[in-house]
């Protein structure tokens, strides 16, 4: 009897050892950047950035995409001095938001000599860096198609100095994208997919700008097959909270978009949460949801 009340204590061990494993299994870690604007109420320049790359390590961020290029700095340190200070962490240096506006004589002229200059050294940094994907994040707004098609030249122009250079150049939406060309029947975003040179320039498409603009990410993918290498994964506050952005059929169509990576943004949090509570949560998301891949280009 002793003998047979052991071996059901040792089974009931083993049982209730095997459930808490299971239910404290981390789930797989997965290839996920986040945008470091995300992070900005906490993140600094200089030193200050690198306690909180090891944040964003430790939580189980892969890379990062940066927000904070300046007179050749990232984040006030040198090109090199912020790719050692992501190696550091154990992140990639993905990709990086930089923004160089034409001027009102260059969109009158067609002549971006200019500004291409500004482009040679941001691209020269970045190379440094380490980043791999060069992206604008905004445009100016309310063009006609004239001003619209000299604007899609100019990225055009931009991105061969970026392949030239081993780069890839690409350009993120917000909502005043999914509007009417001033003085024609078709969203900007359409004519900008329509009249920027797939070789040259990709879509990073922020998947909540495009729900604000009205928009279906899911009909762009199959629209624009291949346009997408990056996508901009977020929601109201945290990723997933807010049930607005579907997800699932994001994901579903993410391998016809041509995405080669995703990045998690957030842009402020909920009263009685703290902005890191919220990253952490939206990464938990992803790597919980089932239809979010490991690994990206398989």
């Amino acid at each position: 009897m002793k003998r047979i009340l052991f071996a059901i204590m040792a089974i009931a061990a083993l049982t209730a050892c095997g459930n808490k494993a299971a239910g404290d299994k981390e789930p797989a870690k997965k290839d996920i950047a986040i945008q470091l604007y995300s992070v900005r109420e906490v993140l600094g320049t200089g030193e200050a950035v690198k306690p909180v790359l090891k944040q964003l390590a430790d939580m189980g961020y892969t890379a990062v995409e940066a927000a904070g290029y300046s007179d050749g700095k990232i984040y006030g340190l040198e090109p090199a001095a912020y790719k050692a200070a992501l190696d550091e962490a154990g992140l990639q240096s993905l990709s990086t938001h930089v923004n160089k506006y034409i001027s009102k004589e260059e969109l009158e002229s067609g002549d971006f000599t200019e500004s291409l200059k500004w482009w040679d050294e941001c691209i020269a940094a970045h190379k440094v860096a380490g980043v791999k994907y060069i992206v604008m994040p905004s445009m100016a707004r309310n063009l006609n198609a004239k001003d619209l098609k000299t604007w899609c030249d100019y990225f055009n122009a931009v991105g061969k100095k970026c392949s030239e250079a081993g780069l890839l150049f690409g350009y993120h939406n917000h909502s005043q994208e999914f509007d009417k060309v001033t003085d024609l029947d078709e969203k900007v975003y359409d004519f900008m997919l329509k009249n920027t040179d797939p070789k040259y320039v990709f879509f990073e498409m922020d998947v909540y700008w495009a729900c604000i603009g009205r928009a279906f990410p899911a009909e762009y993918f199959q629209k624009y097959p291949g346009r997408f290498r990056l996508l901009h994964i977020k929601d109201h506050y945290e990723v997933g909270a807010s049930g607005m952005v579907g997800f699932d059929a994001i994901f579903a169509n993410a391998k016809t978009a041509g995405v080669e990576g995703i990045i998690t943004e957030v842009e402020g949090h909920p009263e009685g949460k703290t902005i890191m509570e919220v990253v952490k949560g939206s990464l938990d998301y992803l790597r919980n949801a089932p239809f979010v891949p490991v690994h990206y280009g398989e």
